[in-house]
């Protein structure tokens, strides 16, 4: 999986306890930011976000 090759197996982790709060905000922070959403047109929440806010700038400026 890409949780174990990308990131689990690259370090050794004192206990069990650092490795679950490593786990949990490499999910959160990285692989669901890069990750594509079907919910969300099949684009990263990055990518989505960015175009989100691009449009809503462009709706701006022509109001």
């Amino acid at each position: 999986s890409t949780l174990k090759t990308e990131f689990y197996d690259r370090k050794r982790w004192p206990t069990r306890d650092a490795a679950r709060q490593a786990v949990a905000y490499w999910i959160e922070a990285v692989y669901n930011r890069r990750r594509r959403h079907s919910a969300l047109g099949m684009v990263s929440p990055v990518d989505f976000e960015n175009h989100t806010s691009l449009t809503t700038s462009r709706k701006e400026i022509a109001a």
